[in-house]
């Protein structure tokens, strides 16, 4: 049973930066996404973020929502059980709590990367507050 914590969201002003984490225990996918969620209040979850590792290093994808690009980063830890959401440039639609969720295939490929449905474990959420 995959288990997964998140932490590092708090309050920042418009143009900060935070950084979270997502912690898996139970992870043993060899290859596998983990992505970033986000929900903020009266609205749909929405896909931030996803990074695909494969076998090999050099097989490694990410993805991002439109409105992240060039401000927020996924990254992964060399044992694959980690995560890591860099968020910089932060605006108060970036305001939410954030989910991470992993699955062995959901993001292997282009398409759907952001479908919440192909996503088998979920974290508990961390929040974040953008002020303006």
């Amino acid at each position: 049973q995959v288990q997964l914590v998140e932490s590092g969201g708090g309050s920042v002003q418009a143009g900060g930066s935070l950084r979270l984490t997502c912690a898996a225990s139970g992870y043993t996918y060899t290859a596998g996404c983990m992505a970033w969620f986000r929900q903020a209040p009266g609205k749909e979850r929405e896909g931030v973020a996803a990074i695909y590792a494969g076998v090999h290093s050099d097989d490694t994808r990410t993805y991002y929502a439109d409105s992240v690009k060039g401000r927020f980063t996924i990254s992964q830890g060399n044992a694959k059980n980690t995560a890591y959401l860099q968020m910089d440039r932060l605006i108060p639609d970036d305001a939410g709590m954030y989910y991470c969720a992993v699955d062995r295939l959901a993001c292997r490929r282009t398409g759907g990367w952001d479908d919440q449905a192909k996503y088998s474990y979920w974290g508990q959420g961390t929040q974040v507050t953008v002020s303006s």
